[in-house]
């Protein structure tokens, strides 16, 4: 069925069984893909019908389409002329991940991370109207975004702005891992209600057929305006002048079209909620939607996964914290929406009542952080890096100038496989120029327990910066850390020639590129830096004095170690350096790490060979 769908328009020819064969061929092309390439699947799986009814009844590209987050909109894709290519998703080359206006016209804007869909749908919106131009915007947004800051600004925006928006609320009662907070209360009160809305319809029709009906309509809706704080569904939407719809079933394709011809022709904004189930159609997903959201290769008949090789970052960060909280009670966690991604799930089952889950709100969650602090606390809040970018103001204003003691723990920080949207580097330039924060990377999941411990103890804020999965050092006879001493760098390997001065995890790539550079007679000495800040200046300088110096970090060019070296090196004459890290002015793509790693010279052969050239 979907060889046959060149363009959306065909979705329109399509009956009722042929929509069903096509819905079930969809989510059997999304496992498959999904099973094969890692990826993001319960949220896909929920929104097939929904994607489907909206391309039946708005027409693509001339109407836009907001997916708030992209992580929804594999369907969307398939529908789009992308189905031919759809298995090389997420690969080197191959499809994105997210909607990306460099991929396909049907794509109105990028969308990696929550919050965005309603502010870009206005936008459009509004040059529509001041263009006389005639079309229509659609922002599809999860229940788990609406609670973002920068969607409910928007929201309070919508009525002064547009003349005509149509939001959908796709409501599966999951942000990543279930949503939480008064909002989320206030959506489950709404699908228990929706009698009122046929109550009301039904009404009207009665009494327009009473003897002077409209006088009477008009005392009734001046009456129903004073009632309806108590009784009304989606009143928090109509207060903002944006007309409530629903709730709907999302997994009916015919009530779906149906209400969508409906709205489309409303000159006003509206809300259209949605009921879906994350994961629908495929039982694993449904039964652990939290695990299937974004997910590696597995099984696609069981769901099973090949067991992870080494212990990764993100549970030694969740297996460490759990142990120190064990020994102090004034450890207090927080997390915005990503207790199982960043480890803490074990410490939420632990301490309940010490663990703290505000949503998709880094900013919010930073400053309650900051609050608890300065409240007497130690608070931890473990957050993906691509997402500490948007909180990096209310760690300068809120931690930094009063000087807390908050432990942020920037884990998936550096490259990762889902592309521009979520490589974690715009944090770290940023934040090394704030006062009163250290900032460590450790080479290891072992490492990275021992900065923990000791980040625990420090009387100052402190960010740990870290990659995802795991990292295996034992080849190099480095399966454990020397204790960590604030401010100071560790030694791997001692050589005459050359001083390799590496971050994180990239010692792996330092300690490979040494073994070939030993081979053609050239001694290194290998050190791990561990601390960006403080840097470790003398013995950087006492090294640097003696040979010349290389630089090796997961990190754009200028904003890291290799700024603060050249510092250094400034004005000391003669002296040979060379820096390896991602190129700046550059948006890095989307793909496997050893496949980005060799398109751009960052693999350690690489590496020795261009020493070889420059420096030897």
């Amino acid at each position: 069925m979907l060889e046959k769908l060149k363009t959306p328009d065909d979705l329109k020819k399509l009956d009722e069984k042929e929509l069903d064969a096509l819905c079930g061929e969809i989510r059997k092309t999304i496992i498959e893909t999904v099973a094969r390439n890692g990826g993001h699947l319960a949220p896909n799986l929920g929104t097939v019908e929904l994607t489907v009814a909206l391309h039946r009844v708005f027409d693509c590209p001339s109407d836009k389409i907001f997916f708030d987050v992209g992580h929804q909109a594999y369907t969307h894709k398939l529908l789009t002329g992308r189905a031919e290519n759809f298995s090389s998703l997420r690969l080197d080359d191959g499809l994105s991940g997210f909607p990306s206006r460099n991929e396909s016209p049907f794509d109105s804007f990028i969308a990696g991370h929550a919050g965005t869909a309603v502010s870009a749908a206005m936008g459009f919106a509004c040059v529509r109207d001041l263009e006389g131009k005639d079309f229509h915007a659609v922002a599809v947004v999860g229940d788990g975004s609406l609670i973002n800051g920068i969607t409910l600004e928007a929201l309070n925006n919508v009525r002064s702005h547009c003349k005509n928006l149509i939001i959908v609320l796709n409501d599966n009662k999951m942000s990543i891992s279930s949503s939480v907070g008064a909002l989320r209360n206030y959506l489950n009160r709404i699908i228990t209600g929706t009698a009122y809305n046929r109550f009301k319809a039904a009404a009207k029709m009665a009494v327009r057929r009473l003897p002077g009906s409209a006088g009477l309509i008009e005392n009734i809706q001046k009456t129903e305006a004073a009632l309806k704080r108590l009784i009304v569904p989606g009143f928090f939407f109509e207060e903002l002048g944006i007309r409530y719809i629903g709730p709907v079933n999302g997994h009916n394709i015919s009530e779906l079209t149906k209400t969508f011809s409906s709205v489309k022709k409303f000159n006003r904004p509206v809300i259209v909620h949605v009921i879906t189930e994350k994961g629908h159609g495929c039982d694993y997903a449904v039964k652990a939607p939290e695990r299937f959201h974004g997910t590696a290769a597995f099984d696609p008949d069981t769901g099973r996964a090949e067991p992870s090789s080494g212990r990764t970052f993100s549970s030694a960060f969740g297996e460490t914290l759990l142990r120190e909280a064990k020994k102090d009670p004034s450890i207090l966690a927080v997390t915005a929406a990503m207790p199982s991604g960043t480890g803490l799930a074990p410490f939420a089952k632990a301490f309940p009542e010490r663990f703290f889950d505000t949503g998709i709100t880094e900013g919010h969650a930073m400053t309650f952080a900051a609050g608890l602090a300065a409240a007497g606390k130690k608070a931890v809040i473990p957050v993906y890096a691509t997402f500490l970018q948007r909180a990096l103001d209310n760690v300068f204003h809120d931690i930094c100038l009063q000087d807390l003691p908050v432990v942020i723990c920037a884990d998936r920080a550096g490259l990762v496989e889902d592309g521009p949207t979520h490589h974690g580097f715009g944090d770290l330039p940023f934040l090394l120029s704030l006062p009163n924060i250290s900032i460590l990377s450790p080479k290891d999941p072992g490492e990275l327990s021992l900065m923990l411990s000791a980040a625990l103890k420090h009387p100052h804020s402190v960010l740990l910066r870290y990659p995802r999965g795991s990292c295996d050092l034992a080849a190099f006879s480095l399966a454990e850390s020397a204790p960590v001493v604030w401010g100071k760098a560790e030694t791997l390997k001692e050589g005459k020639d050359l001083l390799i001065w590496t971050m994180g995890r990239e010692c792996e790539t330092a300690l490979k590129t040494a073994e070939l550079l030993e081979e053609k007679k050239i001694s290194c000495t290998v050190v791990n830096g561990r601390f960006y800040k403080p840097f470790d200046e003398k013995l950087f300088l006492s090294l640097a004095g003696k040979m010349p110096a290389v630089t090796i970090e997961d990190a754009v060019s200028g904003t890291g170690a290799d700024s603060l070296t050249d510092s250094l090196l400034a004005n000391v004459p003669h002296k040979r350096v060379l820096h390896f890290s991602w190129p700046k002015d550059t948006v890095l793509p989307h793909g496997t790490i050893p496949g980005i790693r060799k398109k751009f010279r960052f693999t350690p052969e690489d590496i020795a060979e261009e020493i070889g050239k420059k420096l030897f």
